[in-house]
């Protein structure tokens, strides 16, 4: 199984058609397994996966330390992107910080960790109200001319945003939750991403496992899990309404002989050709699992049923508590 190849943006970035999302490794998702995540980055290469994301917040900083040395000695095989924006040592949430220079300084740091001398996609992690979002694309533009950085991308950006940024220094990339179950981006990004020709980074593409069947209450989880606190729609009533969702992806992947979770890859990639989803795994199974989506083919019945999942069962719940929610530009 090797995977197909696809193209984000229009200044030259192709990467796998699914990517490996890194940050569960080290962050967020219980307790880290450096062992079987470095060997989980290796099989992905294996199979053709190429695209890893990762970012500066997760753990802080031993998420890109951990990318860094799976990928010593296969860097050119690999894209790496990677994220700035977040004010660190105050708790997650505690701000944006996008000033010029604080961004020079992530950079550097971030190339020292990932033990290379380029990042090929570099997003602004969350919008920073304070620094123009020109002042921002501008300082990528200028570390694109001194080969520091290859791609500019945004993530959780609202239509105003994203439009000047681009005026500045053309957008590779929009990273953003997107999947059956949220579906944020579809009244204003995306015609917006079409307009520019811009590609789409979703993350959390199964719902933070919540679409693969395998989700439990928010209860459930471990308390240095995120979804224990940090998504209400495992919480309470909102989960048992949830999980209306969940059963259809189920009940559509049964004649394919498929797990819940390919399909709710599959139907990703279908909608559209410069969507290429990074679902998150510290485990070799799951990636194995997860990258047979690029060989599943939904009919279009089954797709047109997905799309309109949300009108069928609304979902329950906001995807993130109050303080996260407000760093979203939207």
């Amino acid at each position: 199984m090797m995977l197909k190849r696809r193209k984000l943006g229009r200044q030259g970035l192709e990467v796998s058609s699914l990517g490996l999302g890194c940050m569960g490794m080290s962050h967020a998702y219980g307790r880290p397994d450096d062992t079987e995540s470095i060997a989980t980055i290796h099989r992905a290469i294996e199979l053709g996966c190429t695209f890893f994301d990762t970012a500066e917040v997760y753990g802080p900083f031993t998420n890109e330390e951990l990318v860094g040395r799976a990928l010593k000695g296969r860097r050119t095989q690999v894209q790496i992107a990677t994220k700035f924006g977040f004010i660190i040592g105050k708790g997650l949430f505690a701000g944006a910080d996008s000033r010029p220079q604080h961004i020079r300084e992530v950079v550097e740091a971030s190339l020292k960790r990932l033990q290379t001398d380029y990042i090929d996609l570099l997003y602004q992690h969350r919008v920073d109200p304070a620094t123009p979002i020109e002042d921002v694309a501008g300082t990528v533009k200028e570390l694109i001319a001194e080969g520091k950085v290859l791609h500019f991308g945004l993530s959780e950006a609202g239509t105003e945003t994203i439009r000047r940024a681009h005026a500045v220094q053309p957008v590779s990339a929009l990273q953003s939750e997107y999947s059956i179950w949220e579906r944020n981006l579809d009244d204003g990004i995306m015609p917006l991403l079409d307009e520019l020709g811009i590609g789409l980074v979703p993350f959390s593409p199964l719902g933070r496992g919540f679409l693969t069947g395998t989700a439990k209450r928010a209860e459930e989880y471990s308390a240095d899990d995120f979804r224990s606190k940090g998504d209400p729609r495992l919480q309470g009533q909102n989960f048992d309404a949830n999980m209306r969702i969940a059963n259809l992806v189920r009940e559509i992947a049964k004649p394919y002989g498929a797990t819940p979770g390919q399909v709710a890859l599959a139907w990703l990639l279908q909608i559209r050709n410069d969507v290429v989803p990074i679902p998150g795994t510290k485990r070799r199974s799951y990636l194995e699992e997860n990258l047979g989506a690029d060989k599943l083919t939904l009919s279009a019945d089954d797709v047109k049923q997905l799309n309109g999942a949300l009108v069928a069962f609304s979902v329950s719940g906001e995807r993130y508590g109050a303080a996260a929610l407000a760093m979203v530009d939207r």
